[in-house]
């Protein structure tokens, strides 16, 4: 053990572990550690700057106000990968390391990297008040770089919110613990995975989506449909209010002789002085948005922008240079189930039971008017 910050200062730079535990800080700023790194910008450190999906700096650098997913990146880095046993990290996290972060954020980033990598064995929900200083939902996070077969290219999620005894006087926030029982329901859970009310398994890429920016072309009323516009044109229209959904789309760029219309990708075909030409043509950053393509759904981007977005938007296009892939884990989607509707004449018993009520009270009113 020694004396130092985990983040900013690494006292352990060049070991390695088979066995890794943490409990680290959650919902802290890390403000003082990320300066002393050089700032957000700057941070070369290898632990948090790698190489993933194509990127020679993929930053896995948190928003300074948690800093709790870097604890477990500091962790990875640590692993062994030469062994036969690998190494095997357990960490807990509160539930905003299942979701902070969008596309290409850092904490969507350390999710891709984990999980793309296959490191994520398993997820374990616990119940609220297992701990003495808070009372919100936690998470253990299992990690391992050595997964058994049955394992491989897959996440398994278990919920055990409502396995708990409770205590017989409280711990400061703590009301409630594991019985030995649970504890082995749990450890059986992850040493032999199967699918099970409150266990289940998915593939890596359920957690994972495409972040897709959608745009459509700036109308301007009275605008040229046939000619392009400069920049700073462009900016003297807005200028002029003649931007309206009504308008003529306008047109940025015409491609070279032989360019192939591609207008789910903003390449549209135009006739111009008479001749069939291709074109772009600028968006409008007032109506861009964004739509989340899960990574399994069926087609792809494409097929779901045909069905999602063109009959609502039909002059939309995707900008492809735009688009990101992020990670997120709900484990609300995969375990919620809604209280079941009640039937009628539970319904029509609690209306009448109301209007008696009402009448009684009524009466009440109006002899006491009349005294």
């Amino acid at each position: 053990m020694k004396y130092a910050s985990t983040l900013s200062s690494d006292a352990f730079p060049s070991q390695e572990f088979d066995f890794m535990l943490s409990n680290p800080p959650y919902g802290k700023s890390w403000k003082t550690d990320l300066e002393r790194l050089e700032g957000k910008g700057d941070i070369k450190d290898p632990r948090f700057v790698t190489q993933h999906g194509g990127d020679s700096e993929y930053k896995m650098i948190t928003r300074s106000s948690d800093g709790q997913l870097m604890f477990l990146v500091n962790k990875i880095a640590k692993m062994k990968h030469s062994t036969s046993l690998g190494s095997r990290i357990a960490e807990v996290h509160n539930g905003s390391s299942l979701f902070t972060g969008d596309a290409g954020q850092g904490e969507s980033n350390i999710r891709r990297w984990i999980i793309e990598n296959d490191w994520l064995e398993a997820i374990i929900a616990l119940p609220e008040n297992m701990f003495y200083n808070t009372g919100i939902a936690t998470y253990i996070w299992l990690l391992t770089n050595r997964k058994s077969k049955e394992r491989q290219g897959k996440v398994q999620l278990i919920d055990a919110t409502e396995w708990y005894v409770p205590l017989r006087r409280n711990l400061g926030k703590k009301n409630c613990e594991f019985s030995e029982e649970q504890m082995g329901t749990i450890v059986d859970l992850v040493l032999h995975p199967v699918e099970t009310e409150k266990s289940k398994i998915f593939p890596n890429e359920a957690f994972g989506y495409w972040k897709v920016t959608v745009d459509r072309p700036l109308r301007v009323q009275g605008a040229d449909p046939h000619r392009v516009y400069k920049a700073a044109e462009i900016k003297a229209l807005k200028a002029e209010g003649r931007v309206t959904e009504e308008g003529v789309p306008i047109i940025k760029k015409i491609h070279k002789k032989g360019t192939q219309p591609d207008p789910i990708h903003g390449l549209f075909e135009v006739e111009i002085a008479g001749k069939s030409c291709t074109v772009e043509y600028e968006p409008d950053t007032n109506l861009r948005d964004s739509e989340q393509v899960p990574l399994l759904e069926e087609g792809g981007i494409e097929e779901f922008f045909q069905r999602e977005v063109l009959p609502y938007t039909p002059d939309a296009w995707i900008d492809p240079n735009k688009t990101q892939i992020g990670y997120e884990i709900s484990f609300t989607r995969h375990f919620y189930k809604p209280a079941p509707m009640r039937t009628l004449d539970e319904i029509k018993t609690d209306i009448y039971a109301l209007e008696q009520e009402t009448e009684g009270l009524l009466e009440q009113i109006v002899g006491e008017v009349e005294k």
